[in-house]
Order: structure tokens, then sequence, then C-alpha cells
């Protein structure tokens, strides 16, 4: 019978039962983790097709927008899912692991479906930060703590979260709601991504220019965007750069693997986005 653990509770949050509770050791190394000689100089390059292995280019994942800063992601175990996940949009069927942000109530639910086996706030309890560890099958679930803005104008130290997914011997990362800028720590704890999802909103996390930045330090090869709101997607587009190119879908999904990555770093808005 697995364990449970109380998350972070507050006037203006319930308190609800989790199904991975942080852990001393990781259980799995990551294979996104950058080995850095020395910082802050550290620079990240995306994964190429060229270097992939056989042994992890086996199988394919599927990535479906599904609205504001959800995505679906299914891995070639069967294993399924959401995002930044509030419960306001149907899936079907639902998704195993869910992972939650605390900025507003778009990002998270304090009372997710009882089937969800594995659902994982961005947040801590008590003053520390949550920390997550977690194989679900051939999937491996990772957080990266970040602070979030309060209300009343100040600055939560370890509030949220970025989220690292690792399958298929892809690195996939989701930006969250981020209020500020990472740090050469952040980066290390990071590492590698292939593919990165990036809020555009243009100011309720950050501006345009700095998620831009971002974005352009961590050079994935895959950018997806989301929480657009009524951003014009120009705008981001014009200051990521000439480096990037840009692929427009008429569908929700894409479907891809690491032999199958852009050989150059591309933007790939969905439809929905």
């Amino acid at each position: 019978m697995r364990s449970f653990c109380l998350a972070f509770a507050a006037a203006a949050f319930a308190v609800f039962p989790l199904g991975a509770c942080a852990q001393q050791e990781d259980p799995v190394p990551s294979s996104c983790i950058a080995m850095a000689q020395s910082l802050p100089n550290v620079v990240y390059a995306s994964f190429t097709p060229q270097l992939a292995q056989a042994d992890v280019t086996k199988g394919e994942v599927t990535i479906t927008y599904v609205g504001h800063s959800t995505y679906l992601i299914d891995t070639p175990g069967g294993v399924r899912v959401a995002t930044d996940y509030s419960g306001r949009y149907p899936v079907d069927p639902m998704p195993r692991v869910v992972t939650m942000n605390k900025a507003h109530s778009g990002h998270f639910t304090p009372s997710p479906d009882p089937s969800i086996e594995f659902p994982l706030p961005g947040w801590g309890e008590g003053g520390e930060p949550a920390r997550h560890r977690v194989v679900v099958g051939d999937l491996y679930v990772r957080n990266v703590p970040t602070d979030i803005r309060t209300w009343g104008g100040g600055m939560e130290i370890d509030g949220n979260s970025i989220f690292i997914f690792e399958v298929a011997g892809l690195c996939i990362g989701h930006l969250g709601h981020l209020h500020h800028d990472l740090t050469d720590k952040h980066y290390a704890a990071i590492g590698r991504l292939d593919v990165l999802m990036v809020p555009v909103d243009g100011g309720m996390t950050q501006s345009l220019t700095n998620m831009s930045r971002i974005a352009e330090r961590l050079y994935s090869s895959m950018i997806l965007p989301m929480h657009r709101h009524s951003t014009p997607m120009g705008e981001f587009l014009s200051l990521m750069g000439e480096g990037f190119a840009v692929d427009f879908r008429s569908e929700r999904s894409i479907t891809l693997s690491l032999s199958t990555l852009p050989r150059q770093p591309t933007i790939v808005i969905l439809d929905g986005v």
C-alpha cells in the first residue's frame, strides 16, 4: 500500500493526499542532467538526432495541447501525464500522473480525481520545497523548485516548480507559472531539455523578453508555447530570432521520438494555443 503525505496547506488551498511523496534518494539517475565543469558559464546544447543511441530511441511520445498550461504527455508504455492540471478540461482517459502549480486556480485543483495515482504539487509544506522523484512505468518525473509572487507583492521561496519528464530518451520540461529569471543553479538542475513548454502571456508570468532569453539559453530542439491569453504570437516569435524555425500545426497533437527531433530548433504552435 503506497504511503501518503500532506501537501502544502493554507487558507486558500485544501489539503489533499499525494501518491508520491518526497524521497531521500533519486530512484534512477537523470539522463537529462548536464554535467557542467564550471558555473556560471555553462551552456546547454539541444540533443541532435545524429547522437541518438538505438536503445533510447525506441518508442514515440505524443504531446497534446489541452488548454491554458495543460499538455498531455502519452508515453510509449501507456503512461499519461497532464501538466499544470486544474480539472477544468475534460480528459479521457484520465492521466495516471498530474503536475500542478499554485499561481492561480487555472494551474491546480485541491481535489484531483481519485483515479489519478500520482498528483504532484509544485509546492511543499511547512516552508519546505517540493521534491518529486517518481518513476511510473517508462516515465521518470522530477521537479526543480522556483519562487512565486504572492498577492501582496512579495516572493514565496520555492512556491512553484518546473517539472521535467524523462521518457524514451527525451527530456521534456514544463516551466509552469515561472515568475523570475533562472539562476545558474536552476539551469544545472534542469539539464538538457529536448522539448520545452514555455508560457508566453507577456506579463502574468514574465515579459516575453525574459521568457525568450530563458528559452534561448535552454536551446531545446522543440519549443511548445502555452499560457498565451491574448498576446500576439508574433511578438514571441520575433524575439526568438532567426535561429529558431516556426511550425504552425492544424492539429492539437504531435508525435515525436529522440530520432525525429527537428535538426533546427523549432517553435511548434499546436492548434488551440
